[in-house]
């Protein structure tokens, strides 16, 4: 699908409208305590950080070019 020059200054345009709204975000500093989120498990199931802290510690941690083919 080919998107004509229209439609993608339409995005541009709807995305910085968006980043404007949202207003920057705050840094986490090492030590403080994170921000709830929700992310989506297997099988759809939304989980909240605040979830999983209930049960105890949690470590995050990512596997940023997993999958990549990089």
């Amino acid at each position: 699908m080919r998107m004509g020059r229209g439609g993608i200054s339409g995005i541009c345009a709807g995305l910085a409208a968006a980043m404007l709204v949202a207003g920057p975000a705050a840094a986490v500093q090492v030590g403080d305590k994170a921000p709830d989120f929700t992310l989506t498990a297997p099988g759809g199931k939304p989980v909240t950080l605040a979830e999983l802290t209930a049960k105890g510690p949690v470590v995050i941690f990512t596997f940023i070019q997993a999958f990549t083919g990089a």
